[in-house]
């Protein structure tokens, strides 16, 4: 195979480092390796090794490879940030990326075809970029990709992340345009969660902080877990479409369970629905004007599932039960995963009711004001607090999309990005989801229906008794938990600490000699801060600032050692925090 001289070393060296591209290319039959090859690749009219398509031309037939990535080098940043490619080719564009960024820059190849990724494999030596890990091929899955991607959090906050759909590759089919799109919109979803951990976290956990002892005493929801296996589910929505359909189910509720956010609920008495329980996930002071529009004494009986980062007043004012969500990013996520549900509410409450549900185990979903979209200039239902205003297009913030009907429709990337990842859902867990369509933005994994159908398959139909049983188990939950234990650790932080920066003080005296001494200890004190669960999430952006100094830094300044001190010292006025909080709740517990 020496035509071939990096193919068996490539891919060797893949299986070694435990690579999942191995596995994916694995499911190839190695035998025929050689034989694809010989059919494919071939020498062009300029003299370059080519790819041989479907009509028998090469994909560099037209033009030679030069002039397509000349502008792929990020021209700022390139140290701190990372380049996702969707297509290699025979490796033109991918050997440009990593001969022209320095080590630090992060590339990752997504390549949907398995011939031309061992083409690609047999023409360079990937060996050394794999060893640095500087390179990373990832195969086409499309969460395998998401938790790549995921995990560029520091390229995405110190640099920029760079998509490079390889033109010449899009020649071969349409998948490689379509494995772009996702890949964009995968980014788009990790954009905007990125901005709200980094910009909101410390307001989340703030939250927590606030409503543990609360959370504490309103018990468990854990006894729900597989208790709507009998149950059919309706998620009510306060998008333009409920004012079509809501007085319909009003008037044909069959005998199902009806669920809500917090904020639908004053749409909901519009129409006449009021739902057996309602959920609640956003963090901010604005979930306060829900209480301007709700009938306080119509919700007294309605219980509400609240995110334990929900702003603590919002759950104090409220009228009716309280019961206690741990979500994912907050005090719960290290600590209290197997002793309570701790739920990816996603950012978005209509995509954390539908997991919710699906942990119940309810048989079936029914959507209803589902609309992810605006209907005119109106994005909500009368009666949400959000109703009056009359949206206007406005292409930095919106999206233009089609509905069913091919009418052009407006959205936003919030709307998009929660609708993508509802989808996902379903698709990952089989579960059975019909959308009351209201000519909002479809909905894929999901049957679009009309009432009559709705009522016809029996969509509204629950097992009897089993609706009381779900909402008895549900006001059974909220006793207290049993006492949590919790060892206050701020003293000894504060002191190991106060040491860490007299340590850096002394080396940033002589900064310039002891350029290697400072990243190795900022790397100490990064591993440091991670290593409490309980302090982690109200740590995040710490973590992050801390990790930004010891790996965003081609060299320091005696300015770098101010940012250590402000850093260090939120650190220890954090951790003092949640030893008051979370200390004060485990006693209140056990006395």
């Amino acid at each position: 195979m020496t035509a071939y001289p990096f193919l068996m070393k490539n891919i060797e060296a893949l299986q070694k480092g435990g690579h999942a591209i191995y596995e994916w290319l694995s499911a190839y039959d190695f035998a025929k390796y050689e034989k694809a090859l010989e059919k494919s690749l071939f020498t062009n009219k300029w003299g370059l090794l080519d790819w041989r398509l479907a009509d028998g031309k090469g994909m560099f037939e037209k033009m030679p490879p030069q002039p397509l990535y000349q502008d792929w080098i990020p021209k700022e940043k390139a140290d701190t940030g990372a380049s996702i490619v969707v297509g290699c080719n025979v490796g033109y564009g991918l050997n440009h990326l990593l001969s022209n960024t320095p080590d630090s820059h992060k590339i990752i190849l997504i390549e949907p075809n398995r011939e031309v990724l061992l083409a690609c494999l047999s023409q360079t030596d990937y060996r050394p970029f794999l060893e640095i890990k500087k390179l990373h091929f990832a195969p086409p899955n499309e969460e395998y990709i998401a938790n790549v991607i995921k995990h560029l959090d520091l390229q995405f906050i110190f640099g920029s992340l760079f998509l490079r759909g390889d033109m010449a590759s899009q020649q071969i089919g349409p998948e490689y345009a379509q494995w772009t799109i996702r890949t964009k919109n995968r980014i788009e979803n990790f954009s905007v969660e990125m901005t709200t951990l980094r910009y909101r976290q410390d307001v989340m956990v703030g939250n927590e902080l606030g409503n543990f002892q609360r959370a504490l005493n309103d018990g468990s929801l854990t006894p729900l877990k597989g208790r709507g296996d009998k149950l059919a589910a309706v998620v009510l929505g306060a998008g333009p479409s409920l004012a079509k359909y809501g007085p319909m189910l009003a008037e044909n509720q069959g005998y199902a369970l009806y669920t809500s956010a917090l904020q639908t609920l004053p749409a909901l008495k519009e129409v006449g629905i009021k739902p057996h329980f309602c959920l609640a996930i956003d963090y901010d002071d604005s979930m306060l004007r829900i209480y301007d529009r709700l009938d306080m004494e119509w919700a007294r009986d309605i219980p509400l599932i609240y995110s334990t980062k929900l702003n603590p007043e919002v759950v104090k004012r409220y009228p009716g039960p309280t019961h206690p969500l741990w979500t994912q990013g907050g005090m719960a996520t290290f600590t209290m995963q197997n002793s309570e549900l701790v739920l990816d509410a996603g950012g978005n409450v209509s995509l954390a009711l539908i997991r919710f549900l699906d942990w119940c185990g309810v048989k079936n979903i029914l959507l209803a004001g589902q609309d992810f979209a605006w209907s005119g200039q109106a994005s909500h239902a009368s009666g949400h607090h959000a109703s009056h205003v009359k949206r206007k297009f406005n292409p930095a913030r919106h999206q233009k999309i089609k509905n069913l009907d091919g009418e052009e429709i407006i959205t936003t990337v919030q709307y998009m990005t929660a609708k993508r990842e509802l989808e996902s859902h379903i698709r990952q867990s089989g579960l059975r989801v019909c959308n009351l369509y209201g000519g909002g933005a479809p909905i894929e994994e999901t049957t679009p229906v009309d009432l009559k159908t709705v009522l016809m398959k029996g969509l509204l139909s629950s097992e009897p008794g089993s609706l009381d049983n779900f909402l008895n188990a549900l006001n059974q939950s909220r006793k207290a938990r049993t006492a949590l234990f919790f060892e206050p650790k701020s003293n000894q932080w504060s002191t190991s600490l106060r040491n860490a920066e007299k340590r850096m003080e002394k080396l940033f005296k002589k900064h310039t000699k002891n350029q290697d001494a400072i990243h190795d200890h900022l790397e100490k004190v990064c591993i440091f801060i991670k290593q409490e669960p309980m302090y982690l999430p109200y740590l995040f952006n710490e973590t992050i600032s801390m990790s930004g100094l010891a790996r965003a830094r081609q060299k320091y300044h005696p300015k770098d050692f101010s940012e250590f001190r402000q850093i260090v010292k939120t650190v220890k006025k954090k951790v003092r925090e949640v030893d008051r909080c979370v200390s004060s709740a485990a006693q209140a517990m056990a006395s």
